[in-house]
């Protein structure tokens, strides 16, 4: 079969007319398009990129190491000139074969040398003439633009690693993927259906910047297969008390007696909880309770502008603190274990501080899921976490009183962008496919708002000026600081973890006061990794007890485990979970049931509270 054969669908004079019939459609959409656009909120100009003196310092610096050493500048030029007319040669090439004999169009593709990329999986690439050169030349472009940035010399680190990043960005962003033009799929797939595709995608584009008051916040999931509550957030349990923080979930036992000493787990604020309870397969809540423990969750308050005001030390009083108190009280116990999860798990250190200053022995012991404490080295963040950057978020803060989920979520987005952007808006705008329907991604686009206050303490005093680990972290009339952390410790990492690496986390246990400190290194990223049950059995992990040398020291000596880690982690929490008593159902005569699980904060959307 020719590639003629196997891609060409018909084009008759009859099938353009109606091609061009239903682009009548996409200009009335993009009339529509042209209103949202109109209609869209405005955001500090620095939370687009970065100051464009950063370029321009790299460019002066750039040139002025070429005008020292002229050779090197030619010998770039010529290798850069050099694959640039083998690129051409190929595609000349390709064309010729493709004129020959009576298959217009069939050629053998040409190897390549590239690492495989998904993005260029079509055959076309390889064996159209077009396509195999613009693919060629973009990734002759990007190779250059990446050795220039390496290149650069008399800037400081941060800068170097912020223009890297920025860098990669535009390569990124140029991709020929991401052009109609340039793309065979999308292409292909507009001729097969009609034109429909195209009114489809723009119909998906219009949608989303409806959704998010005209930004563009691609949506990765499709959100009507899936209902909070009914296929996911489903373990049984009841909300057992309420404040304006938090709802405290208190689950359901599943088994005849549990531990006397029970489990308050504090998940991060930014995305939801159930990211550990998405389906029962997976779900780390209903195992947890299936090995014969009382387990309470919080679910945090989605904020609107009206929580501006809210700070750290209300997260703490009204949040660890009460759901402390409340487990104790329904439990009649004098502690629990706690567990917290990234930004939860940082704020769980900090509660730890405190409680120690107070002389307060509520907490037993302390879990951390992929949690900093030392933001010495801010690994992928460091484009986001300087001035300008962090200026232009105080004041959107300034603006609506608190950081928009779409600003959190688009950060994170674009450190995986042709994963978490250009792919999904790919299928979606240019393909016109529905968003699959997977539950993870529906979860990842289920952001919330952070108060301002809140957020402003976080960035400035905790990843900017490192405050917890130096001199101490200024709260609640104390000086907080991570060697207060004393009660005994697992903290759990995940080996390619961009979020909150593992080297980092374990920098940051090192300098915690406690005497009994275990540290595991799960494989996988923030989420697979620590999201992995032992009946997957997909991931394995690393332990090594000595904490005392570096991270590249601990990982050369570190033992791999086969399986999940929560076996592991089970064990270790069991010895510090005491007797065995009859199983609590949720509440008690002071803390009535008030709704059954996953509750209400849960269900508030951030989108509908930001705009309103």
């Amino acid at each position: 079969m020719t590639t003629s054969e196997s891609t060409d669908p018909d084009v008759s004079p009859e099938h353009i007319e109606r091609i061009k019939k239903n682009m009548e459609q996409v200009e009335q959409l993009s009339k529509r398009l042209m209103d949202v656009l109109a209609q869209k909120k405005s955001h500090p100009t620095s939370l687009d990129g970065p100051n464009q003196e950063l370029f321009a310092r790299a460019a002066t610096a750039y040139w002025s190491e070429m005008a020292k050493n002229p050779a090197k500048l030619l010998e770039k030029q010529v290798a850069y000139w050099g694959q640039a007319v083998v690129n051409f040669a190929e595609a000349q090439s390709l064309l010729a074969k493709s004129l020959e004999g009576d298959s217009p169009g069939e050629t053998a593709p040409i190897a390549s040398t590239a690492p495989a990329d998904r993005r260029f999986a079509n055959p076309m690439w390889q064996s159209n003439p077009y396509f195999h050169f613009i693919k060629q030349q973009y990734l002759t472009n990007a190779e250059a633009i990446r050795n220039a940035v390496a290149e650069v010399e008399d800037i400081d680190d941060i800068d170097k690693r912020r223009l890297g990043y920025f860098a990669d960005q535009i390569v990124q962003m140029m991709a020929p993927t991401n052009f109609l033009a340039t793309n065979p799929d999308a292409l292909e797939k507009a001729v097969e259906t009609e034109g429909q595709s195209l009114i489809k995608g723009l119909e998906n584009l219009v949608a989303d910047l409806e959704a998010n008051d005209g930004e563009l916040v691609v949506r990765l999931a499709d959100e009507s297969a899936f209902e909070i509550g009914r296929n996911i957030a489903t373990t049984p349990g009841e909300v057992v008390f309420r404040n304006e923080m938090m709802e405290l979930i208190q689950y359901r036992p599943t088994t005849e007696t549990v531990h006397e000493t029970p489990i308050v787990l504090f998940p991060p604020w930014i995305n939801k909880f159930y990211i550990l309870d998405l389906k029962a397969q997976n779900s780390l809540i209903k195992w947890v309770t299936e090995q014969g423990y009382t387990l309470f969750v919080v679910s945090w308050l989605n904020p609107g502008a009206e929580h501006a005001d809210l700070g750290l030390e209300d997260y703490i009083e009204k949040g660890y603190l009460s759901a402390i108190e409340t487990a104790k009280s329904i439990c009649k116990v004098k502690q629990v274990n706690a567990v917290g999860y990234c930004i939860a798990g940082t704020t769980l250190s900090l509660t730890l501080s405190l409680l120690k200053q107070r002389g307060d022995t509520s907490i037993k012991s302390a879990t951390f899921f992929t949690a900093l404490t030392d933001f010495s080295d801010q690994g992928e963040f460091t484009p986001f976490l300087q001035n300008d950057f962090i200026d232009g978020i105080e004041e959107e803060i300034t603006n609506n009183g608190l950081l928009r989920s779409y600003i959190m979520a688009r950060t994170f987005s674009f450190l995986r962008s042709n994963d978490l952007v250009y792919g999904p808006a790919i299928r979606s705008y240019m393909m016109g496919e529905t968003p699959p329907a997977f539950d993870l991604l529906y979860w990842n686009g289920d952001g919330a708002n952070l108060p301002g206050r809140m957020a402003m303490q976080y960035l400035r005093g905790l990843c900017q000026r490192n405050e917890f680990v130096r001199d101490g972290f200024e709260l609640m009339g104390h000086t907080l600081h991570v060697r207060d952390v004393t009660v005994p410790v697992m903290a759990i990492t995940c080996e390619t973890d961009h979020i909150a690496r593992w080297k980092d986390c374990y920098r940051g246990v090192q300098q915690m006061g406690s005497r009994s400190k275990t540290f595991v290194v799960a494989q996988s990223g923030h989420i697979a990794g620590i999201v992995n049950p032992p009946t997957r059995d997909k991931y394995g992990h690393y332990t090594n007890t000595d904490l005392k040398v570096d991270a590249d020291s601990w990982r050369e000596g570190a033992t791999f485990n086969e399986g999940s880690w929560w076996p592991r982690w089970e064990s270790w929490l069991k010895k510090r979970s005491g007797k065995q008593v009859p199983a609590r159902d949720p509440g008690d005569s002071q803390h009535p049931p008030l709704t059954p699980a996953p509750g209400d904060y849960v269900r508030v959307k951030a989108r509908r509270q930001a705009s309103d």
